[in-house]
């Protein structure tokens, strides 16, 4: 007999909503005002044009974030579902001792922390696993606040991921019209290229076991630690 394929779970219309809500760049949560070391990219005159501007992007989504930031939403998604505050607390603090910078980790550490009263101030009751959120320490990270965001939608775990790298993707684009600086247009094509490939780093992500998630980019942390001094700057990493 032929075998029977598990339909994947549907995502609701409510639910995606959220999502995009979730993804939008006025969520306020403070990621329009980071370039995660772009600006120190430009700065070193390794990204002078649309060009080099995806090319840094893409390789930064598929080399970085699917194999960390990613990874961890996706497991912490998973956690939060099942009340595991336990590996809550162990992915938190796996992002917190692989961000190499100062300046990295406060951007995760503040993202998270603005996260937390966002949930917390959004209306309606509030889930106490918020509570949960807030106390990790010394601070909640962004990917584990956001998969608590996420989980609260109802969605799909794809979707989720698919959310939060879309997020980025977004705010990254925005980032590279003013550092560059670039055209509207320019822009557009980037996303372009990074939306055509984010469904990959998110099913690389997903697959990822404990003991392949890694964080291993030694040019972004030498760059950011080079852009925590560096003279004039628009973006607090």
């Amino acid at each position: 007999m032929p075998r029977v394929r598990r339909a994947a779970p549907v995502t609701s219309a409510h639910a995606l909503l959220q999502l995009m809500w979730l993804a939008s760049p006025a969520l306020p949560v403070g990621g329009f005002s980071y370039s995660e070391v772009l600006e120190a990219a430009v700065e070193s005159g390794r990204v002078r044009d649309e060009a080099q501007a995806a090319a840094w992007l893409l390789d930064q989504l598929q080399l970085s974030l699917a194999r960390s930031d990613l990874a961890v939403v996706a497991k912490a998604f998973k956690a939060w579902g099942r009340g595991d505050p336990a590996t809550i607390t162990e992915l938190n603090a796996w992002v917190t001792t692989t961000r190499e910078t100062a300046e990295l980790r406060r951007q995760t550490e503040q993202m998270g922390r603005s996260m937390v009263e966002w949930l917390k101030n959004r209306g309606g009751a509030v889930d106490p696993r918020v509570a949960q959120l807030k106390a990790l320490a010394p601070a909640p990270t962004w990917p584990v606040a956001f998969a608590l965001a996420a989980v609260q939608t109802g969605a799909a775990p794809r979707e989720a991921l698919l959310s939060f790298a879309f997020g980025w993707a977004e705010n990254m684009v925005q980032a590279a019209l003013k550092a560059v600086p670039l055209g509207q247009s320019a822009g557009q094509r980037i996303l372009a290229a990074l939306t055509e490939a984010i469904p990959a780093a998110v099913d690389h992500a997903a697959a990822l076991m404990d003991s392949e998630r890694q964080a291993f980019t030694p040019m972004l942390a030498i760059l950011s630690a080079q852009h925590e001094r560096q003279y004039s700057r628009l973006f607090r990493s």
